[in-house]
């Protein structure tokens, strides 16, 4: 009987975009000690990374975001712009949660911490490159929380608008994937939840978008929260 082998599964591309030479040494040491990883380029900045990408545009742009550095989120639209099949991962050292909504809302699918293990850094690439959005649930549940409290201190309103855009249009199945993305859930978890697969919730997801006008899984939650579509965050202690 002949034995078939398994594809051969060709490496994550990324792209380093990092204003540090140490850094990215020790970045691509990292990431090139896993065998689905390849770093197919380096940058330190803005202009190089355009010019790495036009010569060979990679799966995943792993972007160091600094205030004040040659690397910020304020490049997202123009590197994916220049490589329209790529997908941004955001590294930062900096606890910003407007900074971080920010990058989602600019196209960024994925955020990591320098202070994560990097397991996870790795674990991010893979996800990001499969086109799922990552940030680790208590990270996303601190952000959203502290900038809710931030729309309260500021006399925002938080409730319900009487216009509600286009919930109406919403199935009751879309809006059971709205809480539950509101439960900061992922799609495997939103799916073993309600007896589906994966697709069908990336189906469910596009289609909410699409309805809501909504760009991600952040914007939607807060979305959610705002329109009692989800449970709020608790606005008290942790």
């Amino acid at each position: 009987m002949k034995v078939v082998e398994p594809p051969i599964q060709k490496p994550i591309s990324v792209l380093l975009i990092q204003d540090q030479e140490c850094v990215r040494f020790g970045l691509r040491l990292l990431m090139e000690s896993k065998p689905q990883v390849e770093v197919i380029g380096e940058a330190s900045g803005y202009s190089q990374a355009l010019t790495v990408i036009d010569q060979n545009p990679p799966d995943v742009i792993f972007l160091d975001h600094e205030h004040g550095g040659n690397c910020n989120i304020d490049t997202i639209p123009d590197l994916l712009f220049a490589s329209k099949s790529s997908r941004v991962l955001v590294f930062t050292g900096e606890w910003d949660p407007e900074a971080h909504y920010r990058a989602f809302g600019l196209g960024a699918m994925g955020l990591v911490f320098k202070t994560d293990p990097p397991d996870v850094l790795i674990k991010a690439i893979e996800k990001v490159h499969n086109g799922e959005a990552w940030i680790e649930s208590v990270t996303m549940a601190r952000m959203l929380r502290e900038m809710w409290q931030s729309k309260v201190r500021s006399g925002e309103n938080v409730q319900p608008k009487s216009s509600r855009r286009n919930i109406h249009r919403l199935t009751e199945r879309e809006r059971e994937v709205v809480a539950l993305i509101g439960e900061r859930l992922q799609n495997k978890q939103i799916a073993d939840r309600l007896f589906v697969c994966e697709a069908t919730v990336r189906h469910h997801l596009t289609s909410i978008y699409d309805k809501l006008s909504i760009k991600n899984r952040i914007e939607l939650a807060l979305y959610a929260y705002q329109h009692g579509l989800a449970k709020q965050p608790l606005l008290g202690g942790d």
